[in-house]
C-alpha cells in the first residue's frame, strides 16, 4: 500500500505541474540551460583577472551523511582545489551573465578566487571577454566548442528529427521546435567535461545567465564536496515535462540490464523511480545549479550510458534534457550518500526560487529572499522526496512554507 501510495501521490504531482507548465508555456526563456546557434570553429584561447587569497580558519570535518548539519564546512583558501565556474553562454548574453557573475562573486567567489571557463558555440566578442574578466577574481578562460560537439551526428536522421520538431511545436512543448537547444541538451550530457579549457580541474559550478545567489556561502563549496565524499549537488528537483522524455527511460532499462555491473547496492534508484525501477517517475535535479565532481562524467558507466544515450538519437528524436540525463546518472551510478541538497544557498532561476525556510539560518547567512517564495517544499516539488527516500531531517520550520 505504501508504494500505491506513492505513485498515487506522484500522478498528482504531475498532473499539478503539468498544469503549471501550460501556464508558464514560453515564459521561460531558458528551460534547463539557455539555446545557442549553430557552431562556427574550433579555436580557443584565455584571458585572466587576478586577485588575492585571504585566510581564514579551518574547521573539522565529519563525513558519510547527507544531513548538512553534520557536515564539514572548510573555511580556508589555501591549497585551493582544481575547481572551476563553467558557463555555456552567447555573446548576447553578457550582461545577464554579468550579473549572474556578480552575484557567485559578491556571495562566494571573491573569498576563493576559482577561474571561470566560459564556452560558447561561435567565437566570443572582445566586449563579453572585456566585461566578464573584469568581473571574475579568478582566472576567466574563453572557449570555443568543437563542431563535432554542436551538430546532428552522422547516424541521425533529419528528416525524422525534422518532423519531431514540428510535431512538438504543434503540442506547443517548451523548445520543441528548437534545434540549438537540442544541441545544448545533447553538449551539456556529454561534452562540456571533455573541452580541453576543463581537463585541468577536477571540480565545477554550472552557472548560467539571470540566476541569484541570495545567502552568503562563507566556506569553500569544492572543499565540502571532497572532504564529505560528495559527488553531485543541487538547489531545485521537480518533474520532468514527460512529453519530451518518453522512451528516455526504457533506452536507460536496457542499458541498465546490460550493465547492471555500474549500479553500488545503495544507489538512489528509489528516488527517480516508485516501483523499483519499471517507471521513471520524473525526478530530476534542475541542471542550470550543479555543483560536482567531473570524474562523475569522466567515469566509465557514465562514458559507456551517454553513448548508449546518444546512438538511440533521443536528443533530436525527442527533447532529452540534459538535466534528467545527468540526474538518472547521478541517482543509478553513485552511492546515495554522495548527493547533496545545497539547502543553505538561496538560488533562483527563472521561475523558481530555493530560500532556507530556517529564519536562523536566513539571518546568519545574510539571505536576501522571502521563504514565502521558497520552491523546495512545494507539493510538486522532488525535493522532499529526496528528504524522504535518503532519511533526512527536514529544516526547521519547513511545514509553514509546504503549501
Amino acid at each position: 500500500m505504501a508504494g500505491a501510495t506513492r505513485i498515487n501521490s506522484r500522478v498528482v504531482r504531475f498532473a499539478i505541474f503539468a498544469s503549471i507548465l501550460v501556464l508558464l508555456g514560453f515564459i521561460l526563456s531558458r528551460g534547463s540551460a539557455t539555446s545557442y546557434s549553430l557552431p562556427s570553429g574550433l579555436i580557443t584561447d584565455t584571458s585572466q583577472s587576478t586577485g588575492s587569497s585571504p585566510k581564514s580558519e579551518s574547521k573539522p570535518a565529519s563525513q558519510g551523511s547527507n544531513d548538512a548539519t553534520e557536515l564539514k564546512k572548510t573555511y580556508t583558501t589555501d591549497g585551493k582545489e582544481k575547481a572551476t565556474f563553467v558557463s555555456l553562454a552567447r555573446n548576447s548574453d553578457v550582461w545577464s551573465l554579468a550579473s549572474s557573475i556578480r552575484h557567485i562573486e559578491d556571495r562566494f567567489n571573491h573569498k576563493f578566487h576559482y577561474d571561470w571557463v566560459f564556452l560558447n558555440d561561435e567565437e566570443f566578442s572582445d566586449e563579453f571577454k572585456r566585461v566578464t574578466s573584469a568581473l571574475t577574481s579568478g582566472q576567466a578562460k574563453y572557449g570555443l566548442i568543437p563542431k563535432e560537439h554542436w551538430s546532428f551526428p552522422e547516424w541521425i536522421d533529419k528528416e525524422r528529427a525534422a518532423k519531431t520538431r514540428k510535431e512538438m511545436a504543434a503540442k506547443k512543448v517548451i523548445y520543441g521546435d528548437s534545434i540549438s537547444y537540442r544541441h545544448m541538451c545533447r553538449f551539456e550530457s556529454g561534452f562540456f567535461f571533455r573541452h580541453e579549457l576543463m581537463q585541468e580541474y577536477e571540480w565545477y559550478w554550472r552557472v548560467e545567465p539571470d540566476i541569484k545567489i541570495f545567502c552568503d556561502i562563507e566556506y569553500d563549496v569544492f572543499k565540502f564536496m571532497k572532504d564529505n565524499n560528495k559527488m553531485y549537488g543541487f538547489t531545485v528537483s521537480l518533474p520532468e515535462y514527460v512529453a519530451t522524455i518518453e522512451t528516455l527511460w526504457d533506452t536507460t532499462r536496457a542499458f541498465i540490464k546490460e550493465n547492471p555491473q555500474y549500479l553500488p547496492e545503495d544507489n538512489m534508484m528509489d528516488f527517480i523511480s516508485d516501483d523499483d525501477g519499471l517507471s521513471y517517475n520524473g525526478c530530476h535535479f534542475w541542471s542550470n545549479f550543479e555543483v560536482g565532481s567531473l570524474s562523475l562524467w569522466r567515469s566509465e558507466a557514465y562514458l559507456k550510458y551517454f553513448d548508449h544515450l546518444d546512438k538511440a538519437g533521443g536528443f533530436f528524436y525527442e527533447r532529452w534534457g540534459d538535466a534528467p540525463v545527468h540526474s538518472i546518472a547521478a541517482a543509478l551510478f553513485l552511492h546515495r550518500d554522495q548527493i547533496h541538497f545545497f539547502g543553505d544557498v538561496g538560488y533562483f532561476h527563472n521561475p523558481f526560487n530555493n530560500c532556507p525556510v530556517d529564519a536562523d539560518l536566513r539571518e546568519e547567512r545574510k539571505c536576501m529572499c522571502n521563504p514565502k517564495d521558497d520552491f523546495t517544499w512545494k507539493g510538486y516539488s522532488c525535493v522532499p522526496e529526496f528528504f524522504t527516500v535518503n532519511n533526512m531531517k527536514r529544516p526547521k520550520g519547513w511545514e509553514a512554507f509546504s503549501g
